[in-house]
C-alpha cells in the first residue's frame, strides 16, 4: 500500500465536478483507492461517498492506493489535486 497527503486547493472544495474527475480517474485503475479524512475512510470510486465527505477548501486528507497499479493510481489522483482539478 502507498499513500500521500493531499490538500484541497480549489476554492469551491470537492463539489460535483472534481468528485466526478476523481471517480473517472480512480476507475481506470484496478487498485483500491481510498481517502482518509478525520476518522473516515472513503472509497475514491464512489461519487456519493466523495460528495458527502465534506472536503472544503484547505481540507487535508490522505490518499491510499493498494493493488497491482497502486503507484500509478496514487500519482494520478495526487496530480488532480496539484492541478486544482483544472479550475
Amino acid at each position: 500500500m502507498v499513500n500521500e497527503k493531499v490538500v484541497v486547493k480549489n476554492r469551491a472544495g470537492l463539489h460535483a465536478r472534481p468528485a466526478s474527475m476523481i471517480v473517472q480517474t480512480a476507475s481506470t485503475f484496478s487498485s483500491s483507492i481510498f481517502f482518509v479524512k478525520d476518522n473516515s475512510r472513503i472509497n475514491a470510486k464512489s461519487i456519493m461517498n466523495l460528495l458527502t465527505m465534506g472536503a472544503a477548501y484547505n481540507t487535508e486528507m490522505v490518499v491510499e492506493a493498494q493493488g497491482d497499479d497502486e503507484q500509478d493510481a496514487l500519482q494520478a489522483i495526487v496530480s488532480l489535486f496539484e492541478k486544482k482539478f483544472e479550475e
